[in-house]
């Protein structure tokens, strides 16, 4: 089934408010900057870079409660159903392929990097001083889309700690005062302040644990989270059966994470352009 000429939509720039904006050359270039430098953090740590898949299987993802703890921002993919797309075609006015057209989702868009990392080592035996850094897409569903802010597809760094209590609460530690180092050099006033992820039932004891010892916290421009800091406890070390290699137990977790994107918006709104936030990270790079 073609689609009259009349009723195609011609080409053009991505909607920002669909929450997929481009990035033109300046931007490129600070993104990548940044992403060094966050990525020379985890390696300088001891941290092995790792490359994983930009869609996750919804079973593992629902094995770790995503679907509950997060429906709002789920995002999943479905190919297209070959059989049934003649009776379901593309819809113009709509611009979307009815559900009928569809097969079941299988696939989930991860919201935060290291979902993938834990689910990797699932099974595994590691050392009690673990550290990974990956970088990858993250899509969350938003009620809006904001430029830079709040993106459905966005880049998050993040390094990733799996070990002992005291490994991943170290982890911690020393990232939550490079970031705080950073953002002094870098004139950037952020504001720390705790945050609720909802990875256990909210009446269960666990969730009393949370309230008294938050298990995130964020880093603040504004009103903006531009950085997190995340206990996970051994949440994921039990439900993905990643064991330590010296007490046989489940591992604890820990993640630092860095949303490029919004770090690109507090460094421009704060330097006012492209040419004075990249010369802003290239001096406290120098000093740090």
């Amino acid at each position: 089934m073609s689609i009259p000429a009349e009723t195609r939509t011609p080409p053009g720039p991505i909607d920002d408010r669909a929450g997929l904006p481009a990035l033109g050359p300046e931007g490129t270039a600070l993104l990548r900057l940044l992403d060094e430098t966050f990525e020379s953090w985890g390696v300088s740590a001891g941290a092995r870079v790792m490359t994983l898949p930009p869609l996750l299987p919804t079973a593992d993802l629902a094995r770790l409660d995503y679907y509950d703890n997060f429906p709002h921002q789920a995002v999943v993919v479905a190919p297209l159903d070959l059989e049934r797309r003649e009776s379901a075609p593309f819809c113009c006015e709509t611009g979307c392929f009815p559900c009928d057209a569809l097969q079941p989702a299988a696939l989930g868009l991860p919201s935060a990097s290291c979902y993938g990392v834990y689910l990797h080592h699932q099974g595994q035996t590691v050392p009690s001083d673990t550290l990974v850094t990956v970088v990858g897409w993250c899509f969350r569903k938003e009620e809006r889309y904001e430029h830079l802010r709040r993106q459905l597809g966005f880049r998050m760094r993040e390094i990733v700690a799996l070990g002992s209590k005291e490994h991943a609460q170290r982890h911690l530690e020393t990232f939550g005062e490079k970031i705080t180092a950073f953002a002094e050099a870098l004139d950037l006033p952020l504001r720390k302040e705790a945050a609720c992820d909802p990875f256990y039932d909210r009446g269960g004891s666990k969730a009393l644990m949370q309230r008294l010892a938050p298990v995130k916290h964020e880093f603040l421009f504004g009103d903006l989270a531009i950085s997190s800091v995340n206990t996970h406890r051994n949440f994921f070390g039990d439900r993905c059966s990643i064991t330590l290699a010296d007490t046989g137990g489940p591992v604890f977790t820990s993640c630092v994470a860095f949303g490029l994107e919004r770090w690109l918006s507090a460094l421009t709104q704060r330097h006012g352009g492209w040419e004075a936030a990249a010369e802003a990270v290239a001096r406290a790079r120098s000093v740090l």
